[in-house]
């Protein structure tokens, strides 16, 4: 079973038992967190797809540790104009571990079909 969750503004494929580092997550590290963004959820037989988010389906997932990423440096050059400038950044992350995948929502109501003209009589 997997899912398709949204979280930081990403979307992440997860199947439980996996380790995800995403955006920064405000929890402590040992609290279980619940992501109510799911998008789409499989059991290999029934796809269940959100229009956009299928209501009542969660995520619970253990917050492994947080950190930050590596430096990524930014380089500004205009050539010929005596002008540099260089700035770096460190993005910070949050490691989550998967746990349960809860599909028990349902999704959104169906397109319904269009109705046929009626023939004149």
């Amino acid at each position: 079973m997997y899912a398709v969750i949204k979280t930081g503004g990403k979307q992440y494929r997860v199947v439980a038992g996996e380790k995800l580092k995403v955006e920064k997550l405000v929890a402590d590290v040992g609290a279980t967190v619940t992501l109510d963004q799911i998008l789409m959820v499989s059991d290999g037989d029934t796809t269940t797809i959100g229009s956009p988010i299928i209501a009542g389906a969660t995520v619970s997932a253990t917050v492994v540790s947080h950190g930050r990423g590596d430096k990524v440096m930014i380089f500004k050059f205009r050539r010929r104009k005596h002008y540099r400038k260089t700035q770096g950044h460190r993005q910070s992350y949050t490691e989550i571990q998967i746990g349960d995948i809860s599909a028990s929502g349902k999704a959104a109501k169906p397109a319904k079909a269009a109705k046929a003209p009626k023939a004149a009589e």
